[in-house]
């Protein structure tokens, strides 16, 4: 197959469509991610915190490593009933910012067995970012503001003492992902762009 040279408008709209293409992807059930992650921290969130506060064992710390692993297996399980779509730039841009942002979140997440820094901050930073830029990349507002909004919440773990921090950390992620999950999904039965 000849590669064919692109003009300046060509080049300007193949990238537009692109662009269109992958909103038309994330929006078509695919918020399903978002709905994923912040249901999983949120309700993780809730177990560690009413655990922590019914025995006052920090060994309850380690059910956070629940979101992974729960989060894993839902986006193993949904991806087979999400529609299959061919994968473009945008698309391989998006799931690499989640990688990234994934094992980041990981590696910090093993830190703080062994170092004293602030995990909920960082997380929740980390998230947004993440979700701001995925916002973004594909041009939707909600998740771009939403993303923003999240970090720069990030700071209410410093103001709030104690456990409760880790209740508003759950509330952060509705904010941050189930709500832009639930108007992508919404979108996407509507087919608005």
């Amino acid at each position: 197959m000849e590669a064919k040279n692109l003009n300046e408008k060509e080049s300007l709209e193949l990238i537009s469509q692109m662009i269109r293409n992958s909103r038309l992807k994330l929006k078509d059930g695919n918020g399903i991610p978002f709905l994923i992650w912040g249901y999983t921290t949120f309700f993780v969130s809730l177990l560690v915190f009413f655990l922590l506060n019914a025995t006052g064992d920090y060994h309850y710390y380690w059910f956070w490593f629940l979101i992974p692993v729960i989060g894993s297996i839902a986006m193993f399980i949904s991806r087979k009933s999400i529609k299959k779509h061919a994968r473009n730039f945008i698309d391989r841009v998006i799931g690499n910012i989640w990688i990234v942002t994934g094992i980041a979140a990981f590696l910090i997440s093993l830190c703080t067995f062994y170092y004293r820094i602030p995990v909920l901050f960082i997380m929740i930073l980390l998230m947004g970012m993440g979700t701001a830029l995925t916002g973004l990349v594909i041009k939707f507002k909600p998740l771009i503001i939403s993303g923003f909004i999240g970090m720069g919440s990030c700071i209410i773990p410093f103001i709030i003492k104690g456990n409760e921090q880790i209740i508003v950390f759950g509330v952060i992620y509705l904010a941050m992902m189930v709500i832009p999950g639930h108007i992508l999904n919404y979108k996407g039965k509507r087919k608005d762009v």
